[in-house]
């Protein structure tokens, strides 16, 4: 008659102080934060890769060259890109006899992105593709969306920030060539 094998079928149960399972919890929790990590990287990039694909669609295929006062209308028109939806929501709320605001959490999301963008457009910059720079503009054109060629795209922060006064200059210098 064979013998059975013993202690293959049941394994061994762990003690919960030992350093075995001490070791085992640490790597559980590796794990999930490499997990987390993973996650929160792949939501950035999808994030990134969506604003990216908009200025793409915004961009005037029989334009070679951008400068800095057409990017800025470009962002302007990003920052009203859900005016259309609050108008929507408006209307909603504006209907007599209902209780409460329809669709407050959209419309709270909305308003903070919406007032984070601007803050950051008229402080440091709002980060956009490198529109100005031909060479950057050719490789943003050819960009299929993919978001593993996404890091090959520069990018540049515009500021609203003495735009004004490059207004004014050209202004005058537009002056001093009719004299």
């Amino acid at each position: 008659m064979p013998k059975t094998q013993k202690g293959k079928s049941a394994e061994k149960v762990v003690h919960p102080y030992s350093r075995k399972a001490a070791y085992l919890a640490r790597e559980e929790i590796r794990l999930k934060r490499k997990e987390r990590l993973k996650n929160e990287k792949a939501t950035r990039l999808s994030n990134t890769g969506e604003k990216l694909l908009w200025f793409q669609s915004q961009l005037d295929p029989t334009k070679a060259n951008y400068t800095r006062k057409d990017a800025c209308d470009i962002i302007e028109r990003y920052l009203h890109r859900f005016d259309a939806e609050l108008e929507q929501i408006e209307l909603m709320n504006g209907i007599k006899g209902r209780q409460g605001r329809l669709h407050g959490a959209r419309e709270a999301v909305i308003k903070q992105t919406i007032e984070r963008e601007r803050v950051q457009y008229e402080s440091i910059g709002f980060e956009i593709p490198d529109i100005i720079n031909v060479k950057h503009l050719k490789t943003f054109r050819e960009w299929t969306g993919d978001l593993k060629k996404l890091p090959n795209i520069k990018l540049r922060k515009v500021s609203n920030k003495g735009l004004d006064a490059e207004d004014y200059l050209e202004e005058d210098e537009d002056n001093l060539d009719d004299e």
